[in-house]
């Protein structure tokens, strides 16, 4: 399989490492980085030989790739047209774009148009990663499915932000003031975790219900004496990290919620609770590698999205299990077939 890649950051590269691994081959990657542009894609990967594909700030670099991954952004609405550039040159298209794991909450027209271009060229989209896209969703769509009847489900990931890439914990604001960081969130200056209401909608476009309310939230966790984790350290009073939740709502009742935990010195470990009428069911790991978990996911679905045919596709069309929620004791939100 040709593959190209659209963005040639960290997470750029890590996926086309393991694309590489896994035989894919590269034809094309685009990037604006000038450091970089120019250069022999396997001199930037550190291969220690040359690809002979040079890394290019021109989009018509990716044609005759039969896949791109394409990692620039979180907001669909600042990578749209990167997208349609992709799709335009008749390839499909894996994101990282947390929002496009379920753009119709946000952006509604942006992934009706999606949806329609993509058809017209018969090829896919898909926003994927590890979270949104697997840890907070698909997994907890999967494993609600061995239950007959859901009442509730939770899933909760914990990470310790010293044991991650710079760039994360200046994203959370790490080593900041608790008062700037939710200033810079609030204004957008800090994204903090984003895609916690298109996990919420994940679960529950699979499991067929209606939400009548979504809830997001997020805010620092100030350290209440000087901390030191991985080479990482933050004094008495600053910011370590952020926690944050998405809730979705059936009239006044909290049936899906996921939560994010990334500071320093964090447990490291995801958790999901399914709460069915009898009893509630735990899974629970000790932690997953957050990028290598995101190369993994998005080059394993390359593999397999022709399967699902053209359109703009999210990880609930994918997958073949439904859970079954039912929001109150005396009636179901659908009528099983």
């Amino acid at each position: 399989m040709n593959f190209g890649v659209y963005g040639f950051g960290s997470i750029g590269r890590l996926i086309a490492r393991v694309a590489l691994e896994r035989g894919f081959s590269l034809v094309g990657v685009v990037d604006v980085d000038p450091s970089i542009v120019g250069r022999d894609a396997g001199e930037v990967l550190g291969l220690g030989e040359k690809l002979g594909v040079r890394v290019s700030s021109d989009v018509s670099s990716l044609r005759g790739s039969d896949v791109v991954f394409h990692a620039t952004g979180s907001y669909l609405d600042r990578v749209y047209r990167q997208i349609l550039d992709v799709v335009g040159m008749v390839s499909d298209v894996i994101s990282t774009c947390e929002t496009l794991a379920y753009p119709y909450y946000r952006y509604p027209v942006l992934a009706r148009l999606l949806d329609e271009k993509a058809r017209l060229r018969g090829v896919a989209i898909l926003g994927t990663g590890i979270n949104p896209g697997f840890l907070l969703d698909t997994l907890l769509i999967t494993l609600s499915s061995s239950i007959p009847v859901v009442r509730s489900v939770r899933a909760v990931r914990s990470l310790d932000a010293a044991k991650r890439r710079e760039p994360f914990r200046r994203k959370i604001g790490v080593g900041e003031k608790p008062e700037v960081v939710e200033a810079k969130l609030r204004s957008g200056e800090l994204t903090g975790h984003v895609g916690y209401a298109e996990s919420v909608l994940l679960v529950a476009d699979a499991s067929g219900i209606n939400l009548t309310g979504i809830v997001e939230e997020q805010r620092p966790v100030v350290a209440e004496s000087d901390i030191e984790s991985h080479g990482v350290k933050v004094g008495k009073g600053y910011n370590m990290g952020i926690i944050g939740y998405g809730s979705g709502y059936v009239k006044d009742r909290e049936v899906i919620r996921v939560e994010f935990k990334a500071y320093v010195g964090a447990p490291e470990y995801e958790e999901i609770v399914i709460e069915g009428p009898d009893k509630s069911v735990t899974w629970r790991s000790n932690g997953t590698p957050g990028d290598a978990g995101t190369a993994a996911v998005v080059v394993s679905l390359a593999e397999k999205i022709k399967a699902y045919g053209p359109g703009l596709l999210t990880m609930a069309d994918l997958l073949p299990f439904r859970p079954f929620i039912k929001y109150d004791v005396d009636s179901p939100l659908r009528t099983p077939p």
